[in-house]
């Protein structure tokens, strides 16, 4: 409403503005000042309208959320989980910079000390909107560590942001639920735990498993694995609210298949390429250092935002 109020005053001003360049033709001056005002105003109301529009498309409600970062080591063996803890440390310098308190859930280690597996939680204002167009493939191009002739390889790894559930939002039925625990792994010696401190948490209805074995007391990894079970239903429950939505509702960027490649990191070209918005940014290093990532998350917001206000303004 007070944008509407605010066009108002505004178009108001452009009519009585109009009228006096009628009247003062002669007067050259006062002409010429009118003239500028009425182009600063003409510029003032587009920038209203658009604010208005924006404020009537459809908001989700998650992108205010924290949010769980998983990290998945895909095809390339070896240099897949090298690229895998690349890609973790490039988030969690990024949540650094942004402010965001990033804290480690559960990492499973390769023989070579990638990452197989690893997952985060991270929270802050406005987490999951910032992060979420980062669910995907991710392709890297370089030579491996492990490669004798210098030959270039292709890896990927698969990123999944989850926004973080309140209980309101899942509620876990104690009969649903099916606890194990177990002693943790390690490199024996002093890190070796001798209690049954790892806990794997399976979630009936649906099949799905946490296991969590990061820290030393039972209670917090029974937290932990809580948070991302809650995490992965709240997810399954907007993905099933979005699909049943109207088509601006559910308008995202490329189809949202995690199966889907969205970026490649070339080292040896020194760039990394968006393939939904076609965007390519050559300072890889800033990239990994998470000092460029925003260019490409304000560009896919940026998208998004023009994909749905074109959609809006088709609809009858």
């Amino acid at each position: 409403m007070e944008l509407i109020s605010e066009l108002r005053t505004k178009q108001k001003e452009i009519v009585g503005l109009k009228s006096l360049m009628v009247e003062c033709t002669e007067d050259k001056d006062m002409f010429e000042m009118a003239n500028e005002e009425l182009s600063q105003a003409t510029e003032e109301e587009k920038r209203i309208q658009h604010l208005l529009l924006k404020s009537l498309l459809p908001k989700d409600d998650a992108d205010e959320r924290d949010c769980i970062l998983e990290v998945r080591a895909g095809t390339g063996g070896e240099e897949a989980s090298l690229f895998a803890i690349d890609v973790f440390k490039m988030y969690e310098r990024y949540s650094q910079k942004k402010g965001w308190k990033f804290e480690v859930v559960e990492i499973t280690e390769s023989d070579l000390r990638g990452y197989k597996e690893a997952s985060a939680a991270i929270s802050g204002v406005g987490v999951f909107g910032k992060l979420k167009f980062e669910s995907g493939i991710h392709r890297v191009q370089r030579i491996p560590v492990t490669e004798k002739s210098g030959r270039i390889h292709t890896s990927a790894v698969s990123i999944a942001i989850l926004p973080q559930a309140d209980e309101v939002d899942v509620q876990l039925r104690n009969e649903d639920l099916r606890i194990d625990t177990y002693r943790s792994g390690g490199s024996g010696g002093q890190h070796a735990n001798t209690t049954n401190s790892a806990v794997r948490i399976t979630h009936l209805p649906t099949g799905i498993t946490v296991s969590i074995q990061d820290e030393r007391s039972q209670h917090m990894n029974k937290a932990k694995a809580l948070k991302v079970l809650c995490a992965r239903l709240y997810e399954i429950e907007r993905s099933r609210l979005q699909m049943s939505r109207s088509k601006l509702r559910s308008d995202q960027i490329g189809s949202g298949d995690r199966s889907e490649r969205i970026r490649t990191y070339n080292f040896p070209q020194g760039r990394v390429t968006d393939h939904r918005i076609g965007i390519t940014h050559h300072a890889i290093d800033d990239m990994m250092q998470g000092e460029s990532l925003d260019v490409f998350i304000d560009a896919l917001l940026l998208h998004q935002e023009m994909d749905a206000i074109a959609s809006f303004s088709t609809l009858d």
